[in-house]
C-alpha cells in the first residue's frame, strides 16, 4: 500500500524502536525511563505506567499535575477487550449554571479554582495499580518522589510557562510564588526544580497501611479522598481568588465531593477502519471524533486521503470540521441521551460524506438527527484564535495571564502483552493557586463545559466535562496490537487521525508517522477558554510544502503557518501476535518526548 502515499523520507529523527522485553514511550525522558526501570526490575506494563506518570506530575508540572485527570485505555494479556480507564472527575454539586451565571460569568473561567472538577487522576492511577499491578505502592511512587525531592531540571518550556505568569502570581497567587519562585525568581532552563511539598504529600499516601497490598492501595485512595489531601482542598478553595475572567472567585469543590468521586472502568467505544478496530472512550470524551473522521474518509479511496497531498489534506481538515461540528452538537455526560449509533452509521454518514466539497467550508455545520435541531454553541471569533494551535503543544500563555494548559500522555507495551495508553491532564502549576499543604494545584476541567442549559456538555453537578483526553488503542483480528495518543486539546484527535491514516493506509513505520509534516483545523469552537473559533481556519506545519499549502489557500482555508517542527506529540507502542516484537515511537518536536525499550 506504500505506493498509493506519498513515499515517506527513509531517514527518521530517530529509529522505531524494537525489540522482546518492554517499550515506553511518553511525553517526557524521565517519565520514559523511570517506566522502563520498572519493566526491567520485574513490574508489569501497569506498574510501569504507574511510575512514570507520577514523574510526569514533577517533571512536567505545566502540563499535569495531581489535582488533574485522566483517560486511559487499556487491555490485558488475560484479556484482550480494550477498557477505558475514568480517571475524569465530575462537577462539584455546588456547580451549577445558576452560580456561575451570579457570579457575573459567562463563560467557566479557564483558570482559577471555579473551575476544577473533582481531582481523578490520583485515584484512577491508584486503582489501576490494584488491580492489574504487582508492585508496592511505596515502590512505584519512589520515582516521583526522588525526583520531587532531589530535583530534576526544569525543561526550557517549563521555565518559560514560569516566567509567562510571574505577575499573575506576584500580583495574585502567593502561594504559587512559594513554590515556584524559590529563589524569589522565576527558575531558568537546566536550573534544578525541586517540589517539597508534593513529595510530603506522596510519602503520606505511601504510608498508610494495613492489610494486603490491594487493601493498602485502597487505604490510601481512601486518605485521599476523605483524608488530609480532600480536608486541605477544601479548606484552600475558600479563599477568593483570580481567575481568567480578570475577577476574583471562591471555588466551590468541597471535601464531600471528593469523598463521593471514584473512579472506574467502562467499554471502549470501537469502529473498524482498513481491517483494525480502533478504541475510544465514549461520547462523554471526544474520543468518538476520531471514529466519525475515519468512517468519513473510509469513503475515499485510498490515495485520496493522504495528507500530504493537497486534496488529501483538504479531505482531512473537512472531515475533522463535521466531525467536530457534531462533537459539540451531541457530545457530553448524558449516557444513553448521545446519538453515538446514529453519528456512526453508514446512512447518516454517507450523508455527511456528501458534504465535503472542493472548496474549504467556513460553516459550523452539525448533522441533524432524529429531525431535531442540533445545539449550536456560541461561535466567537478572534485573532487570537488563530495562533492557540501554533506551538509544540504545551501551554500558551497570555501577557493578560490568561492561560492555555496542554497535557502530556505515556503508552507502556510488556512482554506478557498488557498494553496501556493514557492522556493525564489538568492541575498545571498555571490552573490554580497552588495548595500549600500539598504542593500542587487544581485542575480546570469545567472550562469545557457551556453555560448554556441547552447544550449536551452543559455545567451539570455530578455530570464529567466533555474532556478532549483521547488516548486510543488498535486491535487486529480482536488482539490489541498498538496504544498511542498525543497531548494538544482539541488537536488530539487531529493528529492521530494522521497517523492512522499514514500507518495504515500509507504504509508508514510508527516513527514515520510521527516525523510526518501536521496540520489541523481550528474551524470549530475551542474546548478551552475564552472558546474562540476560526471559520475555515487551518494550522499546518511549513514542512507540508508550498504546493499544498498554496493548493489549501486557494481552496479557501485560512491557514496559519506554525513552522517546520511545531504540532503534534505523539507517541505509540505496538506489539506483533505473530513474532511478539514490540516497537516504540516518540516525538522528537520540542527534544522532550522520549521512547526506550528493548
Amino acid at each position: 500500500m506504500n505506493a498509493l502515499f506519498v513515499t515517506p523520507p527513509e531517514h527518521t529523527t530517530r529509529p522505531t524502536l524494537r525489540g522482546r522485553f518492554g517499550m515506553c514511550a511518553s511525553t517526557h525522558w524521565l517519565a520514559s525511563a523511570s517506566a522502563q526501570s520498572v519493566l526491567e526490575r520485574g513490574g508489569n506494563a501497569f506498574d510501569a505506567a504507574v511510575a512514570g506518570a507520577f514523574v510526569l506530575h514533577v517533571v512536567e508540572p505545566h502540563l499535569n499535575g495531581a489535582g488533574g485527570d485522566l483517560t486511559g485505555l487499556f487491555s490485558t494479556a488475560a484479556d484482550p477487550t480494550p477498557t477505558v480507564l475514568v480517571g475524569q472527575g465530575p462537577a462539584p454539586a455546588a456547580a451549577t449554571i445558576a452560580h456561575y451565571r451570579g457570579e457575573g460569568l459567562d463563560l467557566v473561567p479557564g483558570s482559577g479554582a471555579l473551575a476544577a472538577a473533582v481531582p481523578g487522576a490520583v485515584d484512577a492511577w491508584l486503582m489501576l495499580l490494584r488491580d492489574h499491578g504487582t508492585w508496592e505502592l511505596a515502590d512505584v511512587l519512589g520515582y516521583a518522589i526522588s525526583y520531587a525531592e532531589d530535583g530534576h531540571p526544569a525543561s526550557a518550556r517549563l521555565a518559560s510557562v514560569i516566567a509567562q505568569v510571574e505577575e499573575l502570581f506576584t500580583g495574585h497567587w502567593p502561594t504559587s510564588v512559594e513554590v515556584w519562585h524559590p529563589e524569589g525568581r522565576a527558575p531558568v532552563a537546566g536550573e534544578v526544580i525541586r517540589l517539597p511539598a508534593y513529595a510530603a504529600t506522596l510519602r503520606r499516601l505511601a504510608a498508610v497501611g494495613g492489610g494486603s497490598r490491594e487493601q493498602r492501595i485502597d487505604a490510601a485512595r481512601q486518605e485521599w479522598r476523605t483524608g488530609f489531601v480532600a480536608q486541605a482542598v477544601d479548606a484552600f478553595v475558600r479563599t477568593p481568588h483570580r481567575h481568567s475572567s480578570g475577577t476574583d472567585h471562591a471555588g466551590v469543590l468541597t471535601a464531600h465531593d471528593m469523598a463521593a468521586f471514584s473512579a472506574s472502568y467502562e467499554p471502549a467505544v470501537t469502529r473498524d477502519f482498513h481491517g483494525v478496530t480502533v478504541a475510544k472512550t465514549g461520547p462523554w470524551g471526544q474520543g468518538p471524533v476520531l471514529l466519525q473522521a475515519l468512517a468519513l474518509l473510509e469513503g475515499f479511496a485510498p490515495d485520496e486521503v493522504d495528507p500530504a497531498t493537497e486534496a488529501g489534506a483538504h479531505r482531512v481538515l473537512e472531515s475533522l470540521k463535521l466531525a467536530l461540528a457534531d462533537r459539540d452538537a451531541y457530545y457530553g455526560d448524558g449516557g444513553g441521551e448521545v446519538p453515538l449509533d446514529v453519528l456512526l452509521g453508514e446512512e447518516y454518514t454517507a450523508a455527511r460524506r456528501s458534504l465535503i466539497g472542493e472548496e474549504a467550508s467556513h460553516e459550523f455545520r452539525p448533522g441533524e438527527v432524529g429531525g431535531a435541531e442540533p445545539f449550536r454553541p456560541p461561535l466567537r471569533t478572534d485573532a487570537e484564535s488563530t495562533g492557540t494551535g501554533a506551538g509544540t503543544g504545551e501551554p500558551t500563555v497570555e501577557a493578560s495571564g490568561r492561560t492555555r494548559g496542554d497535557t502530556c500522555h505515556i503508552d507502556v507495551v510488556d512482554r506478557w502483552g498488557n498494553l496501556v495508553s493514557a492522556t493525564p491532564s489538568g492541575g498545571w502549576l498555571q490552573s490554580s493557586p497552588t495548595v500549600p499543604e500539598l504542593g500542587f494545584c487544581l485542575g480546570t476541567r469545567l472550562q469545557m463545559t457551556w453555560l448554556e442549559e441547552s447544550s449536551p456538555s452543559a455545567l451539570r453537578p455530578g455530570r464529567r466535562p466533555r474532556t478532549t483526553l483521547t488516548p486510543t488503542l488498535l486491535l487486529r483480528d480482536g488482539v490489541p496490537v498498538s496504544a498511542l495518543g498525543t497531548p494538544g486539546g482539541d488537536q488530539q484527535d487531529q493528529w492521530q487521525l494522521l497517523y492512522l491514516l499514514r500507518t495504515i493506509v500509507g504504509g508508514y513505520t510508527p516513527q514515520q508517522a510521527v516525523d510526518a509534516p501536521a496540520l489541523h483545523t481550528t474551524s470549530m469552537p475551542g474546548s478551552f477558554w475564552p472558546r474562540h473559533w476560526t471559520p475555515g481556519g487551518a494550522v499546518v506545519e511549513d514542512r507540508l510544502g508550498e504546493q499544498v499549502i498554496g493548493g489549501l489557500e486557494r481552496r479557501g482555508h485560512v491557514v496559519t503557518r506554525a513552522g517546520d517542527w511545531s504540532l503534534g506529540r505523539l507517541s505509540s507502542v505496538s506489539r506483533d501476535p505473530a513474532t511478539g516484537l514490540l516497537s516504540a515511537a516518540a516525538n522528537p518536536r520540542g527534544a522532550q518526548g522520549y521512547a526506550v525499550g528493548r
